[in-house]
């Protein structure tokens, strides 16, 4: 194919998807279908989480964006309007406009009623999204402290990937001397109180914030709409922790996915290395991580890991 028929090929496919997006949004906008027990995944940022994601993307029951969303939720409630607390909503900032305009973005896309979401700051706003989709599951993934914190600060490192939406932010970012200046992943309440910390600090604080609010945030939903998911069963069977997490929210785990899951971790989704577990303890941040672990424990504990997931 000639370069010219490959740009007009590809204008085709983008038109044709633009067209058909509109033509879904104004059915939409005339029938109104409601959503139908969307599944939100929620984790601390690194740990596992897009894994997660990008396996239920497959099913063919649920729609899906193939992508982050973060971007979409931020303009129904910008951080600004927030006075940049905090990307955390409750049920109180929930309203029929914003449930409305959820629905019709997926349907739109999709063409589906369920779909399955996920991005890095969904796991502080699960009393909002509950409020606004009663009938919502909710997966949470849960990775030892020590792995996520190592992993969290290997993600610091990479700003053009993950501080995309805080250029904005209205302080001065000094992480680790001033190695680090743009905010990564997500804001926390209290966030201001370590823009000049080291990089392994932030970390196991934005462990401990978010894996506290998905705790918090579990005991306002409905048991049979919550199933946590722990990423090291994962790895160590994929198969057979996949297809427990599709039962629970009622995803038929079909032969094709369990297929995917047979070998997803040879190609895994946006690690920084290959897959294993335990990563921390012969890699380059191992001093540090130790050092904050108590930090953590607490939390740790609380998400049903030992103590020696703890201890060096």
């Amino acid at each position: 194919m000639s370069i010219l028929a490959e740009k007009i090929a590809k204008n085709v496919r983008y038109y044709g998807r633009a067209w058909v997006r509109a033509l879904r949004g104004g059915w939409w906008d005339l029938r109104h279908y409601p959503a139908q027990r969307p599944v939100f995944i929620v984790g601390c940022s690194r740990a596992g989480t897009t894994l997660v994601y990008k396996t239920f993307s497959l099913a063919d029951e649920l729609g899906s964006l193939q992508r982050e969303t973060h971007d979409f939720w931020n303009e129904l409630h910008p951080l600004a309007e927030q006075h940049w607390q905090s990307h955390a909503l409750e049920a109180r900032h929930a309203c029929s406009r914003d449930r409305d305009a959820v629905t019709r973005y997926f349907y739109a896309y999709t063409g589906r009623r369920r779909f399955v979401d996920k991005n890095n700051q969904n796991g502080l706003c699960v009393p909002y999204l509950y409020a606004l989709y009663p009938d919502a599951c909710f997966i949470f993934v849960k990775r030892s402290p020590a792995d996520n914190i190592n992993s969290l600060i290997e993600g610091w490192g990479k700003p053009e990937e993950f501080a995309t939406w805080s250029e904005p932010l209205p302080a001065k970012v000094a992480i680790e001397g001033g190695r680090y200046t743009r905010w990564c992943f997500f804001l926390p309440p209290g966030w201001r109180d370590y823009v000049d910390a080291s990089v392994a600090e932030v970390s196991a604080f934005q462990y401990r914030t978010m894996n506290e609010a998905i705790l918090a945030a579990r005991e306002g939903v409905p048991e049979a709409q919550w199933t946590e998911v722990f990423y090291e069963d994962l790895v160590r069977d994929p198969v057979a922790g996949f297809r427990r997490a599709f039962a629970a929210v009622d995803v038929a785990f079909t032969p094709a996915l369990e297929r995917h899951c047979a070998q997803v971790l040879g190609e895994p989704y946006n690690a920084f290395s290959a897959i294993r577990l335990d990563k921390w303890r012969d890699g380059r941040n191992r001093r540090r991580i130790e050092g904050v672990l108590p930090a953590v424990a607490e939390v740790a504990r609380a998400m049903g890991y030992p103590d020696e997931a703890l201890s060096a």
